[in-house]
Parts: C-alpha cells; structure tokens; sequence
C-alpha cells in the first residue's frame, strides 16, 4: 500500500491536483515504481475558483491520427467534492449547429448561445466521454478519474485571449447523447474505469486480486486506488499490522494485487479500478 503525494499545478482559474499519475508531464515517481510501470489512468482533484475554457478531447482513434504514435484519447468523469450555490457546467453543445455555424460563432466571440448548461451540487456525477464539450465553472471542487491523457483542445475561452484549437476541437466534437447528471449511485463502469462508493460503519476489507504473472504491464494495470471521501477518525491498515493510520479526506492510497487493506472506524471512500489493457 502506498499513500500517494500530489503535484500541484497553477492555473488562471484556480489549480489542479495530480494525485495519482505516471504520465511524463507530471509523474510521481514513487506510484510509477509502485506500479513498475505506466498506470493507465490520470487522478486530479480540480479547484476551478473561476470556470475553464470550453474544451474537448478526442477519442483514441483520433487522438492517433491527430497526434501520431504513443497518443490516447481521453475520456472522463467527475465527482463533484464540493459547490458553491448555483454552480454551473457547460456539458455539451447544441445538437442542430453544424460545423460551419459553431466555426462563425467562435470567431465572433459568442458560442456561449451553442453550449448546453447544467447545474451541480456536491455529490455530483458527470460522465464525459471523449468528444463531450464541456466546461467546469467557478466555484467548483471536482474529483477527475481519466485515461492517462494531457491532450486538451480549446475549443473558447470567454475572450481570455489564451490559445484555442477551433480545427481540431470541430475534428472530435461528438453530439452523441449524454448521460444525465445526477448524485452519484453505488457503481460507475466504463470501457476505461469503474468506480465504486463504499460508505464504511465500524469496518471494511478489500483484497486486490492476485496476478497469476509477473508481467509489469499487468501489475500496473491490476493496481486499484483508494480515494477518501470522508473520514471520521478511521485508520487505515495491512493485512497482518496490528495498527492502522488515520485517514484524511482526498487522501489517496494505490493497493498492489495480492494485497489486503482494512479500514476501520467510519469513513466514505471511493474505490477507482483501470478497466483497460492498454
């Protein structure tokens, strides 16, 4: 078990957090060693004190033809840690704008008309797969679970002047359906992770199944993290220590295969499994 340190990065909006990352542009060399390989997934936590650009991301077709070689798509979620009254969310764009309408309205300075909106609260689940426009707004505290993936194109930026990427943001835009925002359930699973929200009372066990290999890309692949949600005074521990280490909310733990973690005490966490094999 290793309890994971962050990378913090600035930003205009507000900051990120890298809590659990192999990728080059901000390894923890530490979970990389745990792994003993790349992880095929990205965590942050997001503080967005103002909202984000309007962005999107392509999927792992596009993000090869229009990167090249070593390149994944990026498709992801959040949970939303925290809110301030009425937070908003850009998620998705209008369905009947077609290209050469959405390319008028960036250069003009008004795409806001084009986007769909939503609003959040803590507790929150949103689903965005590769494709999805969107934007977090200000006021918002997110868990971000995504592929392993630093390719962002800005599609608008509130007349920031900043760099947008109008050609191949219009390349991967999806208007495919989204899903509903809603607080989140037990389970979450897709083709790339799953997650799952244990609510712990008194005690609870999980063992990270075994490998049948030493194969390090599947040791890497095989490896499930932790995130704390809530804790009241629990303590985390190994199978076989007789005395466990308190746990502090947006702490976050990676657990190798073969091993076994119990927390006592009560706690909410969430449990984040790579589904994928690349």
């Amino acid at each position: 078990m290793l309890k994971l340190n962050s990378i913090k990065s600035d930003k205009i909006w507000g900051h990120e957090l890298w809590i659990a990352s192999t990728h080059q542009n901000g390894c923890q060399k530490e979970f990389m060693d745990f792994c003993g390989g790349l992880y095929p997934l990205l965590i942050k936590i997001i503080q967005a004190n103002d909202k984000l650009s309007v962005q999107v991301h392509p999927n792992d077709e596009l993000a090869l033809k229009l990167e090249g070689p070593g390149n994944v798509g990026k498709t992801e979620c959040w949970y939303v840690l925290d809110a301030e009254p009425d937070s908003k969310l850009v998620y998705g764009i209008k369905k009947d704008a077609s290209r050469e309408e959405l390319e008028k309205a960036i250069n003009e300075n008004r795409l806001e008309s084009y986007l769909e909106y939503a609003n959040v609260k803590k507790g929150d689940f949103i689903f965005i797969p590769a494709g999805t426009v969107h934007a977090i707004g200000g006021g918002l505290r997110l868990l971000e679970v995504q592929q392993s993936c630093d390719l962002t194109y800005r599609l608008y930026d509130w007349g920031r002047g900043r760099e947008v990427h109008v050609q191949k943001s219009l390349d991967v835009i999806s208007k495919k359906p989204l899903e509903k925002i809603k607080p989140f359930e037990k389970e979450f699973s897709c083709e790339y992770f799953s997650l799952e929200k244990i609510d712990i009372k008194g005690g609870w066990s999980m063992m990270c199944p075994k490998l049948e290999s030493s194969d390090d890309k599947k040791k890497a692949n095989s490896v499930q993290l932790i995130f704390v949600l809530e804790s009241n005074k629990a303590v985390i521990r190994n199978a076989g220590e007789p005395f466990g280490k308190p746990i502090a909310a947006e702490e976050i733990y990676a657990i190798a295969p073969g091993e076994k973690i119990t927390i006592e005490g009560n706690a909410s966490v969430m449990k984040i499994l790579n589904r994928t094999n690349s």
